[in-house]
């Protein structure tokens, strides 16, 4: 069977694409996402009126705090390796946490890098003050921009991210709640297939094994994605309407399964 990328098998019959993007990955969410939306409210007590404000609560109005865009400008800077030299460092510091994991305890890494921390620093600071002492010199504490740095989180900061942290928490109790008590026969049966592979997966990776390979999928596959789109999309769209195509002749004999036209 042989499909381009772009054919589409109707909303009944597809699993991916445009119904995958509307209902996510075990069907429609978007009634539980309504439903939300009055769960939370901000501190001055308005509803939302926008889903997206949940999940997107800066906006681009000038007033986004400058914290959260340096934030993510630096993380898509280092996985799409824009600084070379920064993004190794990252990339070989964490690699280099996780294989000590692998080998010692999580107290004894902790205190070894706490350890080699305090080396540094009091290091670098005896040797400041020996040197201001030979240059007869008052250029004080050496870390001196460093603690008078403003490090703490705002009061709307913490009622921001609190709020965003029930929204996610609220939608997954209610995900596995329907997955779990078979609102929908495939969104369950999808979730079973799931959690069948990952007993597979489980057998032959532990939890840190699955940690590292999900810190070098994230250091390569940005960039591999940003060099070769077009042939993975092409690709992935074949992958897509072959599935679409079997779901659809498995839902057309299972009784019940098919789901209503919105």
């Amino acid at each position: 069977m042989s499909a381009q990328p772009g054919e589409e098998l109707g909303s009944e019959e597809r699993w991916f694409g445009d119904d995958y993007e509307r209902n996510g990955l075990f069907g429609n969410t978007s009634t539980r996402f309504d439903e939300l939306r009055h769960d939370l409210k901000p501190r001055g007590g308005d509803a939302v009126g926008d889903l997206d404000q949940q999940f997107h609560p800066f906006q681009d109005d000038g007033k986004r705090p400058p914290v959260a865009m340096e934030t993510a400008s630096t993380a898509i800077d280092l996985l799409y390796w824009r600084n070379v030299k920064q993004s190794g460092a990252v990339f070989s510091s964490v690699l280099l946490l996780l294989f000590s994991l692998t080998q010692f305890s999580v107290v004894s890494v902790g205190a070894y890098l706490a350890l080699a921390a305090l080396s540094a620093t009091i290091s670098f600071r005896i040797y400041k003050s020996v040197l201001q002492a030979v240059q007869k010199t008052d250029e004080g504490h050496p870390f001196k921009a460093y603690l008078e740095m403003e490090i703490a989180l705002s009061q709307d900061q913490i009622s921001k991210y609190a709020d965003k942290i029930l929204l996610y928490t609220n939608t997954c109790m209610k995900e596995l709640r329907r997955l779990f008590l078979v609102q929908d026969l495939i969104d369950s049966l999808k979730f079973a297939v799931l959690m069948w592979l990952l007993t597979y997966v489980g057998a032959l990776f532990n939890g840190l094994t699955l940690l590292i390979l999900v810190v070098v999928s994230m250091f390569t596959m940005p960039v591999v994605y940003e060099k070769h789109q077009a042939q993975i999309d092409q690709y992935v769209g074949l992958i897509r309407t072959q599935v679409n195509s079997v779901v659809g002749k498995i839902q057309a004999k299972i009784p019940g399964t098919k789901r209503k036209e919105e």
